[in-house]
């Protein structure tokens, strides 16, 4: 007999607190090694988002195992959901991508992060709850961990955003034989590009928005996409695509 699954949302919390252990542990032994006495904490975030949000209506993010057709079609006629066709690989459930409005925790956050202590935060988006009479609810949706990150370092009143991706630098006419690294970029620049469609919705596109909305949202704010390989030259020498009002 199969377990009953888990509703999303305890999916979230519950890989955001595996993850989260991983990452304290590792930075804990790495900084042990370094002799650098610091406290690594992880927060379990929950991300509120709003009931109102359009993403409800139109659920995009696929989650989950791939099933046939046929498989599809019985969990939909059971209830389960919302399934599409994904490239052509089989059919999978697909759940809301809702906007991250604020962020729960933020007090705790803070005040960990104003006292000197590493924080791991957020992980996959954070948990998503709407606010209900007062009250959380946890919802079957999937925040974007960059509009998270985003927001998280907004109201934490940062003012630099490093974006990690899996290359150095964001591209224009990416792959073609034309194609050109971004270094130093406004935040016009990359409205132009935006608007060229430059940019793949789903990868890159929401890792340039997010970037834009941190930089608009502070009067000296900096954002910068790079590679976690590339993170080592980019605190010497500014290596990465660097983007400023």
């Amino acid at each position: 007999d199969k377990n009953p699954a888990f509703p999303l949302d305890s999916l979230v919390a519950m890989t955001e607190g595996s993850i989260g252990y991983w990452l304290q542990n590792a930075l804990q032994n790495a900084l042990a090694e370094r002799n650098i006495d610091k406290e690594v904490a992880t927060i379990v975030t929950q991300v509120i988002v709003d009931a109102k949000d359009p993403a409800f209506e139109n659920p995009t993010k696929p989650i989950g195992p791939f099933y046939s057709e046929e498989e599809a079609k019985v969990e939909i006629e059971k209830g389960k959901g919302t399934f599409k066709e994904d490239s052509n690989r089989g059919w999978r459930k697909v759940v809301p991508s809702p906007k991250p409005v604020a962020i729960k925790e933020i007090k705790t956050i803070s005040n960990l992060v104003e006292t000197g202590h590493i924080v791991i935060a957020g992980g996959g988006g954070g948990i998503p709850v709407i606010e209900r009479e007062g009250k959380l609810e946890g919802v079957e949706a999937v925040i974007d961990k960059d509009f998270a990150s985003q927001q998280l370092a907004t109201q934490l009143n940062a003012d630099l955003f490093v974006v990690l991706t899996g290359v150095d630098y964001v591209f224009v006419n990416y792959n073609k034989p034309d194609q050109m690294k971004l270094e130093q970029v406004t935040v016009s620049d990359l409205h132009t590009y935006i608007e060229e469609k430059q940019f793949a919705p789903g990868s890159m596109l929401p890792k340039v928005e997010a970037a834009i909305d941190f930089v608009e949202s502070g009067e000296a704010n900096t954002a910068i996409i790079t590679s976690l390989e590339n993170i080592g030259s980019l605190i010497h020498s500014n290596a990465g695509t660097i983007i400023t009002k």
